[in-house]
């Protein structure tokens, strides 16, 4: 198997508060290339567990190492800084920018991450690149996100964490509102990007039929304990 891109064990994080809500993750491991689906239901801790990795919460306890950086050990600054370089994110939304140009909203994490300008190359070269590996017509780069349809937002929001060749891409349900079909199409687009630059894949789910299509599917129960303090 390939490097560890994740590589978590034994993390422990408690939110404050009334209501206190406590994650543990005994071992968390996804290589280079590979694609998993993350499974749990509401309340499981998918969230939590999402902004861990992506460096907004810090763990209280344990080990976390986010392709061979130990993220645990950086500052808050630290951590924007690395997760701007190093993971790609895929909302549920998409989160584009609606008056922002396809281009615009592209390159926007480049403005922010300055290592992953330079993997880019020419930034623009590189978007539209991608434009035509994900399928979108040529010229799109100048229209506005607001204009785009649904399946070309999808799009746009990968190839907005795919610039720069970041070794993760993080992808919290982004397919939980499309049709089956536009579900797997979706994925092959995800699928064929991220082996082509050798990228791990995270999504997270509450659908467990998407399972056949990833390199592996984990489910929340078997890798973290949840508990609540009653008030």
């Amino acid at each position: 198997m390939n490097d560890p891109v994740i590589d978590m064990r034994d993390v422990a994080f408690r939110w404050p508060g009334r209501a206190g809500f406590s994650l543990r993750v005994a071992h968390l491991r996804v290589a280079a290339g590979e694609s998993v689906l993350l499974l749990g239901e509401s309340g499981s801790g998918k969230s939590t567990l999402l902004s861990l990795l992506c460096g907004t919460l810090s763990a209280d306890q344990g080990m976390l190492s986010i392709a061979g950086t130990p993220v645990s050990n950086l500052s808050g600054s630290a951590r924007d800084r690395f997760r701007a370089e190093k993971i790609g994110v895929i909302f549920q939304q998409f989160n584009l920018l609606p008056f922002g140009t396809v281009l615009d909203n592209i390159l926007l994490p480049l403005r922010f991450a300055p290592l992953r300008r330079k993997r880019a190359g020419d930034a623009i070269v590189a978007a539209q690149d991608l434009c035509t590996a994900l399928g979108l017509p040529k010229g799109i780069g100048s229209i506005k996100a607001s204009a785009l349809s649904v399946g070309q937002q999808q799009r746009v929001a990968v190839a907005r964490a795919l610039i720069g060749q970041p070794p993760l891409i993080i992808a919290d349900e982004p397919t939980s509102a499309l049709d089956a079909n536009s579900q797997l199409a979706f994925l092959n687009v995800l699928f064929s990007q991220a082996k082509t630059h050798n990228t791990a894949l995270l999504m997270v789910s509450h659908d467990p039929r998407l399972g056949a299509h990833f390199d592996r599917v984990i489910n929340m129960a078997d890798i973290a304990e949840v508990e609540r303090e009653m008030v």
